[in-house]
C-alpha cells in the first residue's frame, strides 16, 4: 500500500514539475512530450491532447511533439488524423525512423498499406489475393 501512496504522490510530483517547466517555457518540448505520455498512461488523452496543441503553437512544427500527438490520436483510434501529422513530420525529417515507423503503425492500425490500398487478403495457399 505505501509504495502504490508513493508512487502516486511521485507521479503527482512528477506532472507539477513539468507542468512548472511548460508556464516556464511555453516552448519546453522535452517536458511536453513526458507530461502527455503520463495523461495517456492515466487515461486522460484529452488532457494529453490539449498539453500537445499547446506545444505545438509555441512550437509549431517540432517533429517530436507532431509525432507525439499521432501517437495519442493513433491511441484514440483518430488514425487520419495521426497519420497527417506524421506525413508532416516527415516533410521536416524523411530519414526519421521512428516516424516512418509510427506511420507504418498507423496505417496497419487503420487496415491500410502505406499506398492507401486495403491490405490484401491471404489466400488458403499463402498468396495475396488481388484486390478487388
Amino acid at each position: 500500500m505505501r509504495e502504490r501512496i508513493s508512487h502516486a504522490l511521485g507521479r503527482d510530483a512528477d506532472e507539477k514539475a513539468l507542468r512548472d517547466a511548460l508556464k516556464q517555457r511555453p516552448d519546453n518540448v522535452d517536458a511536453a512530450i513526458p507530461l502527455a505520455r503520463g495523461l495517456l498512461m492515466r487515461e486522460s488523452p484529452d488532457e494529453a491532447l490539449e498539453v500537445l496543441d499547446t506545444i505545438l503553437l509555441a512550437a509549431p512544427g517540432d517533429v517530436r511533439a507532431l509525432n507525439a500527438k499521432g501517437v495519442v490520436l493513433d491511441h484514440e483510434g483518430r488514425h487520419h488524423e495521426a497519420q497527417t501529422l506524421y506525413r508532416q513530420a516527415l516533410a521536416t525529417d524523411p530519414e526519421n525512423p521512428m516516424l516512418s515507423n509510427n506511420l507504418k503503425l498507423s496505417l496497419a492500425l487503420e487496415g491500410k498499406r502505406q499506398n492507401g490500398n486495403p491490405d490484401p487478403q491471404l489466400q488458403a495457399d499463402g498468396r495475396h489475393a488481388p484486390y478487388r
